[in-house]
């Protein structure tokens, strides 16, 4: 093949996509079914499949320079043996054509490669090239098929239906076409790949380098994925539970996900960047083959806007890797060529004032450059639900990790431990098999494993104190700072790495005041010459450290030996997790008495570990006070703030470890009436509060179904088993979307508990009870089995057939990849139905008789 290009001229292409229609007559009264319109399937089909093939073969010929006038190129018959398996894949599609006309050419093109995942795996990078423009092309002229034999669709879709017409009359050269990359882009998308791969294929376990811990693992080799929840749950489902969220992903091309700190966001955009990267990606994510990933992080772009092409490699702290620098205009016709996967990661550490001109900037980008796939991450509450549906993102929420999922984690950071050379080798098995029994039984510490960062700061105290581990959320971030402040240097025999020697008080006072610094300027990092700054205002009042010298030589003293600081190639300095300049900055507060900070800014979404934190650690009587002023009404705020400060003085109750009785009744005297979400993103949001909100939540017996369905999301999600005595109360209702979101709920609890109380108790009628590990699987077969269920986890057919009833399930819903050929199913002699999600590949080997449906 020559040179990729794939024109083909309407009065070409219109008889062959005529060939791919049967004769029917013109729709006047509503939508039709695409894969009812073709002609080659059906009950009595004009062509066959074999049609099909001769199309694609004639398609590519006419494709190639001079026409097809030049006999067939071999080279050409692997693309045209795939571009006739995708074209066939029009009459699976579950599209009609109102649908397909409004998606455009290169949606639906998308759409038909996603429906045959790695048919074109077999193809060079120049055949892929010419496949993918082709389909373009050719699905342009299918859409302009369907509006000439569809007076309603060019009626309902005026304006597609004229641009449409337009492209086909400008021969689709300048809004299909797709040029081969020069090779001076190729060379450099090789060496920008290399690079991608040393700098994201490392996973920091929770951010911070503790002593007796291993730094970081390979990514590729240990990557967990965590579940994550779409915001809009199918009606009568469970959800989506254990739905990995990378395969979450799939069939989505520009997604919100939203994650609590420490959640794992950023960890899944490194992944991204090398799977995408390395062509490393399961079949549900094969439509992101070929893309070149850019990832930015917010907090390098905050003050200045969203950032032009031109500079994506400097925000992502590429440009300083790669000396040689990209081609001019690289980066634009990455864009232009329609093969960008953006990664922006972090708008919560954005200021809460320049969100709205970062999310102008970037739909901008996106109008511009619609076939550009994106990936935005956020903290729950920094943005309103539906911030970018405009822009047609769908929203993702990543889930508390599960029981499996902590366990899991244990293991991979034990597995790696056992890698770092230390010196208790032998003793951590012993140490990891306590710690996954610590888990289960305790309930402080299952409330706080709840993501990576707070598991692996577990798992490296439980190390480090032989099987001691503190208690509370405070206490952990306590002894992880007498770690790493007092102790991290003696313990490794790191005595003499420079002449400042400073204990732990000094160090965290100065660490503070760079944090609070960033906190009053809305920001996540300082320039080293700001930091620098504060610390040479700070140090006259600080002798401990003023007698070790100056600003500069304390600055990388800090830098280089508390692991709480590092710095970029461009200078720029950050806590290495959110989560510590948090901490630090909420104990700067109230070392200086500065209430009335938190108070001003307890509405906003970035100050909300903040306010925490500080209630933790305040002394009794001022923690009253503070809670006291978060209550009090304030008539320059709007109420949905005022609802917020509100419920702020709520979460911070279980911070503290001391407040008078007065004090709590008061809040829940102020919460009580306004614990009402009003869509599940802030019902989800409000149960991740804590079990305090358990205490503020209506009776159920008292509201509508519609109510009920967001209590039963908010109760679910507070991971404290005092959740189980208020979805008691919930279990008997009838409406199948509170019984789903309450049998989605026992991963979140003590199974057996779980099952004996809520699960048993729940009507079966139209229900699919999942299951998401083996203990589920017993405790639903020791009920008798259920007639349907729905696989959220992984397990092979030998466990699933020794675990479930055989001779009463008729519906199985598989929510998650089994990777096996389905032939074990004949053993289950009523199953009639199985219900598939459409982003898991297709099955295979499904017995005779048994309906599949794809939703």
């Amino acid at each position: 093949m020559e040179e990729a290009v794939a024109r083909i001229p309407s009065n070409r292409a219109a008889p062959l996509v005529r060939e791919l229609f049967a004769d029917l007559p013109p729709a006047c009264d509503g939508p039709r079914l695409v894969a009812g319109l073709v002609s080659f399937r059906g009950l009595r089909p004009e062509r066959t499949y074999d049609d099909v093939a001769r199309i694609a073969r004639e398609l590519v010929r006419i494709a190639r320079p001079g026409g097809g006038r030049a006999p067939e190129d071999p080279a050409d018959r692997p693309v045209a043996l795939v571009l006739g398996r995708t074209l066939a894949a029009l009459g699976e599609l579950d599209l009609d054509d109102v649908e397909a006309v409004r998606m455009g050419p290169q949606d639906c093109a998308r759409r038909l490669r996603r429906a045959v995942p790695g048919a074109d795996r077999e193809l060079t990078g120049e055949q892929a090239w010419f496949h993918d423009q082709l389909l373009d092309n050719v699905c342009l002229h299918v859409l302009h098929f369907l509006i000439r034999h569809s007076p309603y669709v060019a009626g309902h879709l005026a304006e597609q239906s004229h641009r449409i017409r337009q492209l086909v009359d400008l021969n689709d050269a300048d809004a299909v076409r797709r040029p081969l990359p020069s090779p001076e882009d190729l060379a450099f998308e090789e060496e920008y790949a290399a690079f991608l791969v040393r700098r994201h294929n490392r996973l920091t376990i929770h951010g911070i380098d503790l002593p007796n811990a291993p730094g970081s693992w390979p990514l590729d080799a240990t990557y967990l994925s965590l579940g994550a929840e779409f915001a809009t749950p199918v009606e009568g489902s469970s959800g989506q539970p254990a739905l990995p969220a990378d395969r979450a992903l799939a069939g989505q091309e520009r997604v919100l996900l939203r994650g609590v700190a420490g959640s794992g966001k950023t960890t899944l955009v490194q992944w991204l960047a090398v799977a995408v990267t390395r062509n490393d990606l399961p079949g549900e994510l094969a439509a992101l083959r070929g893309r070149v990933p850019f990832v930015l992080p917010v907090r390098h772009f905050a003050r200045e806007g969203f950032p032009a092409p031109e500079e994506f490699l400097s925000v992502g702290r590429c440009r300083a890797a790669l000396p040689g620098g990209e081609p001019p205009g690289w980066a634009v016709r990455v864009l232009v060529e329609g093969r960008a996967l953006l990664l922006v990661d972090g708008i919560d550490e954005a200021p809460e004032a320049r969100r709205e001109e970062l999310r102008a900037g970037l739909r901008r980008l996106l109008h511009i450059h619609p076939g550009t796939v994106c990936l935005v991450t956020t903290r729950p509450s920094a943005v309103e639900p539906d911030w970018l549906a405009r822009e047609g993102f769908s929203e993702l929420m990543l889930a508390p990790m599960s029981r499996d999922q902590v366990a899991e984690f244990i293991r991979h950071w034990h597995r790696a431990a056992r890698r770092d050379g230390g010196g208790d080798q032998e003793r951590l098995a012993g140490y990891e098999q306590r710690l996954l029994h610590s888990v289960r039984v305790y309930r402080e510490l299952r409330r706080l494993a709840t993501n990576p960062l707070m598991c692996g700061l577990i798992c490296a105290l439980n190390r480090d104190r032989a099987g001691t581990l503190p208690q509370g959320r405070k206490e952990l971030y306590d002894a992880a700072m007498d770690m790493l402040l007092q102790r991290r240097d003696p313990e490794r025999d790191v005595l003499h790495a420079d002449d400042v020697e400073l204990q732990r008080a000094p160090r965290e006072r100065l660490l503070q005041k760079l944090a609070h610094r960033m906190l009053t300027e809305d920001r996540t990092d300082l320039d080293r010459e700001s930091a620098v700054a504060v610390l040479d205002s700070h140090l006259p009042a600080i002798p401990a450290a003023r007698g070790q010298g100056d600003a500069e030589k304390i600055f990388g003293h800090l830098l280089h030996r508390t692991g709480l600081l590092r710095e970029s190639d461009d200078g720029r300095v950050e806590f290495v997790h959110r989560t510590f300049q948090d901490y630090l900055s909420a104990k700067e507060i109230v070392a200086r008495g500065r209430f009335g900070d938190l108070v001003d800014h307890a509405h906003e979404a970035g100050w909300e570990e903040i306010v925490r934190m500080a209630a933790a650690h305040a002394r009794p009587d001022e923690c009253a006070r503070f809670i006291e002023q978060l209550l009090a009404p304030c008539g320059h705020l709007k109420t949905s703030e005022t609802k917020h400060r509100r419920l702020m003085a709520a979460a911070c109750l279980e911070h503290v470890t001391e407040l008078d009785p007065e004090t709590r009744r008061l809040v829940r005297d102020r919460t009580e009436k306004i614990v009402s979400p009003t869509d599940p993103l802030g019902a989800r949001n409000l149960g991740w509060i804590g079990p305090v909100v358990l205490e503020l939540l209506p009776d159920p017996a008292a509201v509508p179904d519609d109510k009920a369905y967001l209590l039963a999301i908010t109760a679910t999600r507070v991971r404290d088993e005092a959740a189980v005595d208020y979805l008691v109360r919930l279990r008997d209702r009838s409406s199948l979307r509170v019984r789903a979101e309450l049998a989605r709920a026992w991963r979140n609890f003590d199974t057996a508990r779980y099952a004996r109380e809520i699960v048993s108790r729940l009507d079966p009628e139209g229900l699919y009870f999942p299951v998401s590990d083996l203990s589920e699987l017993r405790a639903l077969r020791d009920m008798g089995g259920r007639d349907r269920i729905q696989i959220a986890g992984g397990f092979t057919p030998e466990e699933l057939l020794h675990g479930t009833v055989r001779d009463r399930l008729t519906h199985l819903w598989l929510a998650y990849d089994l990777g096996v050929d389905m032939g074990w199913l004949s053993a289950f002699p009523r199953l009639h139905t199985i219900r598939v999600n459409p982003r898991l590949p297709r099955v295979g080997g499904v017995p005779e008789g048994v309906r599949i449906i794809a939703r």
